[in-house]
């Protein structure tokens, strides 16, 4: 068996990152509110809020599930990430439910907008820090496959996204005058991004179930092994798992009976290495067997 483990003050400085730009971002989407009045802007910069304790607690949860194995836990605890993800979708249910309760009572009685084009300035900005670091997120969560990265990274992007139909939104209020869309507005926003939130959640539940690797990416491992046919030995009981940016991979490895433990031991350790050459930051468990068919 072998391991790979990627470098946990690496994964922290993108949390950081987040942290950062969740703070600033609450400035300057507080800011747009408070010079309009709008109520999509509200719902916008309360979202933001969620963006910060999401990244605070996804940091603390990357520490943990960096944390090397030991007595209580063996293969180690990548799953706390899982957490994480979980958390945050909670977190943006209580954000949209706040939203949308809020935007109901401003429905029946709607507000004048003030200095809409300040406003929007501000949240624009606000919208362009928080793509620029979803796309370093994403790029980083893939690097090193880590679902708390991937998580924030998506929920940055329905901020981004929420944003921009915010800005689009209270701009055409400002225009008509039908202030009431500024509520309908807000509303939508939050029913947007609780869909996001049952996403994160159904993908922590998944991941806690201990799911199987990607369709393509077994495919790829059992092509490695039926490399390994012409040599007289078979493959049974192939099993994945993923646990965070860990991935484990079980199989048997049937062998013919008048091998040594020394050639069985040489076919397992280029097996294992085949396997960490394909996925990455992985625990491949090989098990030989005596072939006695």
């Amino acid at each position: 068996m072998r391991i790979r483990q990627t470098s946990t003050m690496e994964v922290r400085h993108y949390f950081w990152l987040s942290t950062a730009a969740a703070i600033l971002t609450i400035a300057l989407k507080t800011i747009a509110w408070w010079l309009t009045g709008s109520m999509g802007l509200l719902s916008d910069a309360m979202e933001s809020f969620v963006n910060l304790a999401a990244a605070l607690f996804a940091l603390a949860m990357v520490v943990i599930a960096k944390s090397p194995p030991d007595a209580e836990h063996p293969l180690g605890h990548s799953k706390a990430e899982y957490f994480s993800s979980g958390a945050e979708g909670l977190m943006i249910f209580c954000a949209a439910a706040a939203i949308i309760w809020s935007a109901g009572q401003r429905l029946f009685a709607p507000q004048p907008l003030e200095s809409v084009g300040l406003g929007l300035a501000f949240s624009t900005v606000s919208s362009i820090i928080n793509f620029w670091v979803a796309q370093v997120m994403r790029r980083a969560g893939t690097r090193f496959r880590s679902v708390a990265l991937e998580g924030g990274a998506r929920h940055l992007m329905t901020d981004v996204w929420t944003s921009a139909g915010v800005i689009a939104g209270v701009f055409v209020v400002s225009l008509t005058g039908l202030l009431w869309l500024d509520a309908v507005i807000a509303i939508a926003v939050g029913l947007h991004i609780l869909s996001e939130g049952w996403s994160l959640i159904r993908a922590a539940a998944n991941g806690l179930m201990d799911a199987a690797l990607p369709a393509d990416t077994i495919a790829e491992i059992e092509a490695s092994l039926q490399r390994h046919a012409g040599r007289g030995v078979r493959f049974a009981n192939l099993r994945t798992r993923r646990a965070g940016s860990h991935s484990f991979v079980y199989v048997d490895v049937l062998v013919p009976p008048a091998w040594t433990i020394v050639q069985a031991h040489d076919l397992l350790d280029e097996i294992e290495h085949e396997i960490h050459r394909i996925v990455p930051d992985s625990q491949v468990f090989s098990h030989p067997e005596p072939d006695r068919s």
